[in-house]
């Protein structure tokens, strides 16, 4: 039986503050405003405004779930598993799904793309290498049962779902608790050209996905990606060329380090590009699981990450991964399920098993607001404080974060001589440049979990958004209603995260220039990395050793890929917080 959590009826409470420093200003804005017909505007705008479409950039994992919070966070898409071993668990004239069509029409019907994971194998399909019986065989032979599978779920939903990904991580090791796969790279390989083949006879606008793969088992075994000995597989077929190398979306499942996911997801664009391939890559999971929820506390963490650190994560990462150029982006996941307790060492969803909201769950639905309509981005600065500019059609959002246990400044070059400063939990004021720059003062970061110099997840996360052009206030969105998360009892030493004030604006001196902002280079490789220990952080008021200029790459790269709980043998650690439902 699914479990059905109780909807939230608690109120969700609008939060927003603005100042303007002249009484001349202040005149004009409230003019604006009146003109505009809309005083809940963070920022007058000059044109009539309609309420935001969804961005179909930004959706959330299993949002059936729940679907009211779905409903209120307006994400755009969503992924079902169809477990092959489940669904047909009978035999091949069985349809059983554990997800019901049902549940996926609601979905549609809410106005959610779903995004389908084809996995498994049911015990009667099986050969004795364990692989689908007849994977080898051609796609269109009747003794080829992954191929009559996959014809047979895409074309049940032709028309419905379009997007379909082809397995989960196969390149967890037979010896790991979430491995899936038993064939070899070029089994692999078979499985994804038929299912690409069998796909677009069911549906020849089907969208075929890559299999998401963890990078660190490579990495660890010293070998060679398996996206990059997979593709090389695929390539060496004659036929590749004539069918797209039999992918249309390249997948990413990436956690816990906001700048890990930025390197990463350049990375693995990389070792396409080298194979002369142009596919997109999606970001299809991300997180940062916390340890110190009241209702799922975490002893053993795999890295150490609270409440407050998730909810600055999600910014954090949504930034980078639009820096990175990931097409689509969605959280893992919408809610806890009992059967997640069972499975999962530590809490994954925005929403715990009760119905209740994360503070995560608040700062990702202000991240669709002010993240939606993203053309682009680019990473400004990643050394002791984050400067990610994401670009939109009318105005940019350059998201702010301190990776530093102390408070810093940040100096950011004006566009406009206003703009909306937002906190990560959509609290916004106005805010006047001195001097051509805006200085902020950033708060520090809580540092739970050290990586080198700086701290794996970045402190409360802030959006400065300036119009395009100079002279003019950006037209944003209606805004969305912020939500509040719901309030919980807490034991004794286990403090849910407070909203953040709104940081400390600090007027420039005369002399103080616009910083010169140095891109971030392309990664072009990344290096087989030598496990260390995490740094502790400082105690009291002890200095903190910074890289010196110039080195801020390699430290990112050297450094901060790596963390005191994968260095202690990713093996089981690492595995164990990871896919939890995917078994074969």
């Amino acid at each position: 039986m699914q479990h059905k959590p109780q909807r939230n009826n608690m109120s969700l409470h609008y939060q927003r503050a603005t100042r303007t420093p002249h009484a001349a200003l202040r005149i004009l804005l409230l003019a604006l405003l009146w003109l505009a017909g809309n005083s809940r505007s963070p920022l007058p705008s000059l044109h009539a405004q309609t309420p935001p479409a969804r961005d179909n950039r930004f959706g959330v994992i299993e949002s059936y779930e729940n679907v009211d919070a779905a409903t209120d966070l307006s994400v755009a898409w969503t992924r079902v598993r169809f477990q092959w071993a489940e669904v047909q668990a009978g035999g091949p004239n069985t349809w059983t799904p554990t997800v019901s069509d049902a549940q996926i029409e609601a979905e549609l019907a809410a106005g959610r793309e779903v995004i389908g994971l084809l996995i498994g194998i049911p015990d009667w399909a099986r050969d004795p290498n364990r692989l689908p019986q007849g994977l080898w065989l051609p796609h269109d032979d009747p003794g080829n049962t992954w191929a009559i599978f996959v014809r047979e779920v895409v074309g049940r939903w032709h028309g419905r779902i379009t997007h379909w990904i082809i397995w989960n991580e196969p390149d967890i090791a037979a010896t790991e608790i979430a491995h899936t796969w038993d064939g070899s790279v070029a089994d692999f390989a078979q499985l994804q050209r038929v299912a690409y083949l069998a796909a677009h006879n069911a549906n020849p606008d089907a969208i075929i996905h890559l299999s998401a793969f963890t990078y660190w088992a490579d990495v660890y075994a010293g070998t060679e990606q398996y996206m990059a000995r997979l593709l090389d597989e695929l390539l060496a077929d004659p036929e590749a060329a004539a069918h797209n190398a039999y992918f249309d979306v390249a997948t990413a499942h990436l956690y816990f380090q906001p700048i890990q996911i930025y390197d990463l997801l350049i990375f693995f664009q990389e070792i396409m590009r080298t194979r002369g391939l142009t596919q997109p890559i999606w970001l299809v999971e991300t997180n940062a699981p916390p340890m110190d929820d009241p209702t799922w506390p975490v002893p053993d963490p795999t890295l150490r990450v609270t409440l407050r650190e998730q909810a600055a994560f999600v910014p954090q990462a949504l930034a980078a991964a639009i820096a990175a150029g990931a097409e689509r982006i969605a959280l893992f996941k919408l809610q806890d399920t009992e059967d997640d307790r069972a499975a999962n060492p530590e809490p994954f969803g925005l929403v715990r098993d009760n119905g209740e909201r994360r503070p995560a769950f608040g700062t990702y639905h202000t991240a669709l607001q002010y993240l939606a309509g993203a053309t682009g981005g680019e990473v400004e600065r990643l050394d002791r404080i984050g400067q990610i500019r994401v670009d939109q059609p009318d105005r940019t959002t350059t998201v702010l974060f301190n990776r530093l246990f102390f408070d810093q400044e940040a100096v950011i070059s004006a566009a406009a001589p206003n703009a909306l400063l937002v906190t990560m939990t959509g609290v916004t004021q106005t805010i006047t440049a001195t001097h051509n720059v805006y200085t902020i003062t950033l708060p520090a970061s809580s540092c739970s979990q050290p990586i080198g110099d700086y701290c794996m997840i970045g402190g409360p996360t802030y959006y400065l958004v300036q119009a395009r052009q100079a002279g003019e206030l950006p037209t944003l969105p209606v805004p969305l209603p912020t939500v509040t998360p719901t309030p919980t009892a807490t034991p004794t030493a286990t403090a849910t995260p407070t909203v953040t004030p709104s940081p400390t604006i600090t007027a420039a001196p005369t002399a103080t220039p616009s910083p010169t902002v140095t891109p971030a280079p392309t990664v072009t490789t990344l290096p087989t990395f030598t496990p260390r220990a995490a740094t502790a952080a400082p105690a009291g008021d002890a200095p903190v050793t910074l890289p010196p200029p110039g080195a801020n790459r390699n430290a990112i790269i050297n450094g901060l890929l790596l963390t005191s709980g994968l260095s202690c043998g990713l093996g089981v650690g690492w595995w164990l917080y990871r896919r939890r439902r995917a078994q074969n």
